[in-house]
Order: C-alpha cells, then sequence, then structure tokens
C-alpha cells in the first residue's frame, strides 16, 4: 500500500490529558483566590486606575526548579519593601522560541538532553507553578505553543507573546480566550504596527481548533480578550523606550482606538543585547515616569540568581546553579539595588 501521510514523521506519542495533570497537581482554593486577586490588580495598573508599575522580572528561562524557588522566595521578600510602588510579577517562562534550532525549554525537553519527554516537563511546569502560587508570588509567562495553556494557564496572572510570534494568527486567537492580561511585543525589527493588529485582533471573539481538558481535538470560541497592551522591546536597528519612542506609541495606539497603556522590556533591543545596560534602561524609564508620563505602565526585567549564561555541559553536574541557560542575566544583587532605587525615586512623586 503506498502511504500519502506522515511520511516525515518518526513517531505520535499520546500525553497526558490537561484534566488528569490537574488532578496530580491541583489548585488550592486559596490559590484561585490570590490568582485571580493578582490578575485584578494587574487589570488595575493597565487601565491606570492603580499609578504602580507591574515590573515583570525573573529568568529568561527556567530549567532549575530548586533555584526558581529560591528566587522567589526572594523576590516575595522584596515586593513586601517595594509594594505600594511596584507590583513584581516574576517571569516562569517555561518555552523558547528559537531563531533556528536550540533548547525549546523545559516543557519540551525538560532532560536538556534532547529526549522530549513533553509529559515529565508538564508535569514539572505545573508543579512549580502551584509551589509560586502557594508562595504567594504572581507569575508572568511567554504562551507560545497553543496547546499547553490548559495545562497551566489556571496559574497564570499576565502572559506574554514574543515578537516572534505576535504576527502569528494561532497566537491572536490564543490570546483572545486567556483568562488574563496579555501584552504583545513590538516585531523583531521594531515594527510596533504588528503589535497593534495583534491587540486589536485579540479584543474580537475569534473560533478555532484546540483541545479540551479532556486532550480531545475541539473548536474553541472564545470572546476576546480586551486586556491587551504592548510590550516595546526594541528593534533590530534601535532601542523604542526614549521619550520620543514613547510618544509615537502613545499616538500610535490612540490613533487604532486602544488604550496608551505601554510596558517596556528592558532586555533584547533595548539593551542592545547587553544585559548589562537593563538598569540603564530602567533608570530611563523611571525618569519619564517621574517626570509625569501616565502610559508607561510595566517593565520587564531579564534577572536570575546569578549573572550572565552558561552552556548546557554534558555533564548536568557542571551546570552552575542560579545561571541562565538561555539569554543572560543580571543577578539578584543588582535586581534588588535597582528595583529598590527605582522604588525610593518613584516614592517622590507627587
Amino acid at each position: 500500500m503506498i502511504k500519502t501521510n506522515n511520511l516525515k514523521v518518526s513517531g505520535i506519542t499520546p500525553i497526558i490529558a490537561p484534566a488528569d495533570l490537574r488532578q496530580v497537581f491541583p489548585m488550592s482554593d486559596t490559590g484561585r483566590e490570590f490568582v485571580s486577586r493578582s490578575r485584578e490588580k494587574i487589570k488595575e495598573i493597565l487601565q491606570r486606575r492603580d499609578r504602580r508599575l507591574m515590573v515583570v522580572v525573573g529568568p529568561c528561562s527556567i530549567h532549575d526548579t530548586e533555584a526558581a524557588v529560591d528566587y522567589a522566595k526572594r523576590l516575595s521578600a522584596l515586593s513586601r519593601r517595594v509594594d505600594d510602588q511596584l507590583m513584581l510579577v516574576m517571569r516562569v517562562y517555561f518555552e523558547k522560541p528559537r531563531t533556528t534550532v536550540g533548547w525549546k525549554g523545559l516543557i519540551n525537553d525538560p532532560g536538556m538532553d534532547g529526549s522530549h519527554n513533553i509529559s515529565k516537563g508538564l508535569g514539572i511546569a505545573r508543579g512549580l507553578l502551584c509551589r509560586l502560587t502557594d508562595l504567594e508570588v504572581p507569575v508572568a509567562n511567554e504562551m507560545l505553543d497553543p496547546i499547553t495553556p490548559e495545562y497551566v494557564a489556571d496559574l497564570i496572572s499576565w502572559g506574554a507573546i514574543g515578537a516572534r510570534t505576535t504576527e502569528s494568527q494561532t497566537h491572536r486567537e490564543l490570546a483572545s480566550g486567556l483568562s488574563f492580561p496579555i501584552g504583545f511585543k513590538n516585531g523583531t525589527d521594531g515594527n510596533l504596527q504588528i503589535a497593534i493588529d495583534a491587540m486589536i485582533s485579540s479584543r474580537a471573539p475569534h473560533s478555532f481548533l484546540g483541545i479540551n481538558r479532556e486532550g480531545r481535538a475541539s473548536i474553541i470560541q472564545t470572546t476576546g480578550n480586551p486586556d491587551v497592551h504592548i510590550v516595546l522591546r526594541g528593534g533590530s536597528r534601535k532601542p523604542n523606550y526614549l521619550p520620543e519612542d514613547i510618544t509615537h506609541t502613545e499616538e500610535s495606539l490612540k490613533k487604532n482606538g486602544l488604550a496608551p497603556t505601554i510596558m517596556v522590556d528592558c532586555s533584547h533591543g533595548n539593551s542592545n543585547k547587553d544585559y548589562r545596560k537593563q538598569p540603564e534602561v530602567l533608570e530611563q524609564i523611571i525618569d519619564q515616569v517621574v517626570a509625569g508620563n501616565q502610559s508607561i505602565s510595566g517593565l520587564m526585567i531579564e534577572s536570575n540568581l546569578e549573572e550572565g549564561n552558561q552552556k548546557v555541559p554534558a555533564d548536568h553536574s557542571q551546570l552552575k546553579y542560579g545561571v541562565s541557560i538561555t539569554d543572560a542575566c543580571i543577578n539578584w544583587d543588582t535586581t534588588e539595588k535597582i528595583l529598590l532605587e527605582a522604588h525610593a525615586r518613584l516614592q517622590k512623586r507627587k
């Protein structure tokens, strides 16, 4: 018999259903209440009814859950010191978009060895999110694979659509049905219209293919997500966080009938991919807020326990604790210092 299907597929392996994984790692009633409160606080900030800044801060990606819990405990303690001016949300990214090839994140390859035990990765990810929620640390996550949200989305307070996927219809449809606020990054070339179009699309209802809690292919019908905003991450040619860039973004959002609420990513194109420049970007943004800017509602910082990054060694016992295996990050001491400084400056606002 001549085959015409799956000619380039080497294997199809069923995975655990979302409903079954939620039984293994259930969310407590107090956890549900905390996530719900966190989402509402973020909405208040994005709508500028709360003048605090939201700060999405944490590792570029998660590969060591114990280091992630260590970071979360430190962030929780810092949050109590700055909460009147800054709402700290931990960056907990399990999926990594790749320009070509590379490690795709903890869910896709938890062993960091090409074994791609996705069922195990989903369990590790959900288990960690339950632990962080019990610590009352709000979680931010990048939405990359359209299937995985059914496994973890109930534990997430804020989500991002990355620069490589903002133009994707699949991700715009996905965002339209998510239960939390979503930030769309501008394109890697700095194009704002891509993110603006994504916001308009995601605010509208959609029908598309997805999975239900039992893991069955289903038609997903959404009502649209009104809690969307833009994330300025710079471009390949220039950053886009200076006052003239912010003004241009405000005008573009208003022209398209969107609220002028803006998050600035201190990393990526805005730091020229040099993690050590993130504090400079943060300082510039705080300057604008202190000077009276009303549209900047949030910041994003790539931060880990230790600075820099590392390649994954063949012997995983040689991995350095608290050091990123994807993009380079500032260390905890620097993170604490710049956020305390930002807090002190924001307290002096009228």
